[in-house]
């Protein structure tokens, strides 16, 4: 069972491929939606996805393809052409059932909010254990050594759960007075959040709860070897 959003993503697709070969862009998309934001595509196909009727293809750009479509657009015996496939289509191995992939939304910065970093750079394919569940994760380029302790080199991609709150002692993106946002270690001390560097060359920095809102929590690490 489709919501109304899913089915019109999934019939835009399918026209689009049927009609050009390609899949649409997500700006594309979006716009055919009338969605205020790229996340929300993201959040559908994900679903589509979930549910076995799209699937993406690793490696390409606007690589989408189309599995099955619902009964309802679809009459039996109807030849949907080269990019469906029917129902019965085999399933992929289970470790291709189970992995994610994530959007790279560029780099975590002083001085850059999480809101303003909004832009899909590239995507990654994870392993379930990397990013598990059913929440949703997003990745960022990490510039600077203010947590080379914790293992956390410049130049590292880290995979963020969105969530906004988290536990004393976990690493988070954090964004403060709604202008920087932060890869720091959160620790709570009363009424105040510190915000925990792991380089003794860094202060620790503290605010009062109000100045702080947790953007995400580390889950995973990406390192790229040149």
């Amino acid at each position: 069972m489709l919501t109304r959003k899913q089915h019109q993503l999934l019939l835009f697709i399918h026209r689009r491929i049927t009609e050009t070969g390609v899949s649409p862009s997500f700006d594309e998309m979006k716009d055919a939606l009338e969605l205020a934001s790229k996340s929300g595509v993201h959040r559908l196909i994900t679903a589509l996805e979930e549910r076995g009727f799209i699937r993406r293809l690793a490696h390409r750009a606007r690589a989408l393809e189309v599995l099955k479509m619902p009964d309802s657009a679809a009459p039996a015996g109807a030849d949907l052409g080269p990019n469906v496939v029917r129902a019965d289509f085999k399933r992929p191995p289970r470790e291709a059932r189970d992995s994610r992939e994530v959007p790279l939304l560029g780099k975590i910065a002083a001085g850059v909010p999480i809101e303003a970093i909004q832009h899909e750079t590239d995507r990654f394919v994870l392993p379930p254990d990397i990013a598990g569940g059913s929440g949703e994760h997003f990745a960022l380029e990490v510039e600077g050594d203010s947590m080379i302790d914790a293992g956390i080199l410049e130049g590292d991609i880290v995979v963020i759960e969105r969530c906004n709150t988290a536990n004393t002692g976990e690493i988070v993106v954090a964004l403060v007075d709604n202008e920087e946002a932060t890869l720091k270690r959160l620790r709570r001390k009363g009424g105040s959040i510190a915000l925990e560097a792991a380089n003794p060359a860094y202060e620790t920095r503290i605010f009062g709860p109000d100045r702080v809102q947790v953007q995400g929590r580390l889950v995973g690490l990406i390192r790229r070897y040149h």
